[in-house]
């Protein structure tokens, strides 16, 4: 039974995310994995599409973590799913195997973030958000190697940095490492913190009160929006294999 303080429009928000993930997962599996065009996921408005649900996803995963009170059995689960994301991935699909996904980022942003509480907890909320924003368009581009604004480069990284294919997990991408879903820790971590004090400042400025209302379906979905993860691309796959096979 719901307690009275579910703040259940941020189910409402993570439930649009995963609906449009599910509709974006059948646009790849339609045109890019089964009709042979792969380039369509590389337009810009498709491009613009799968940004905005990850960001979306990375935001409230960073808000939710303040409601919850055992953070490290939450970041585990995540990592635990994470896990079997890689292992289905790689058996099936060995050449777009997932080994650094959205999941694993948000299962290590979920751990770290717990066990810097205390710390995190001592600044301010207005500016947490500002650094770790700041943070997240400073390092956006590290994986492109460079510090910038964005996508506009300011100062180049040392190619050293990207030599090793360990270091793509944090965000240094080697040309021997790939992940069909790649979220590394930087910057999308400043993300998640950035999420972590959105919530705190809405709170601090009494705006947490617009975020009762619920709508059962979309509430239906929020809540559940792990599972519909882990299950809604073999469902996919399989409708387009019987439909489009080949």
């Amino acid at each position: 039974m719901d307690t009275p303080r579910r703040y259940h429009t941020i189910d409402t928000i993570r439930a649009v995310a995963v609906i449009s993930m599910v509709l974006y997962h059948l646009y790849y599996d339609i045109f890019c994995l089964f009709g042979g065009h792969p380039e369509y996921c590389f337009l810009t408005p498709i491009y613009l599409w799968e940004r905005s649900i990850c960001i979306t996803f990375i935001v409230i995963s960073g808000v939710s973590l303040n409601f919850s009170r055992h953070g490290y059995r939450r970041g585990l689960i995540v990592a635990g799913c994470a896990m079997v994301v890689t292992l289905v991935t790689y058996v099936m699909f060995p050449e777009e195997a997932i080994w650094f996904g959205v999941l694993h980022l948000l299962s290590f942003s979920m751990l770290l973030t717990t066990a810097l509480k205390p710390l995190l907890d001592k600044i301010k909320p207005l500016i947490g958000m500002i650094v770790f924003f700041i943070l997240f368009m400073l390092c956006y581009g590290i994986p492109n190697g460079y510090i910038g604004l964005f996508s506009y480069p300011l100062i180049r990284l040392p190619a050293a940095l990207y030599q090793y294919k360990w270091l793509s997990v944090v965000g240094f991408l080697s040309g021997d490492y790939y992940s069909m879903d790649y979220f590394p820790i930087l910057p999308w971590v400043f993300l998640f913190l950035f999420g972590y004090f959105l919530w705190r400042f809405i709170q601090e400025k009494g705006f947490d009160k617009v975020f009762y209302k619920k709508i059962p379906v979309l509430d239906f979905i929020g809540r559940h929006s792990l599972l519909i993860y882990m299950l809604h691309q073999p469902i996919l796959y399989g409708i387009c294999y019987l439909i489009m096979g080949q």
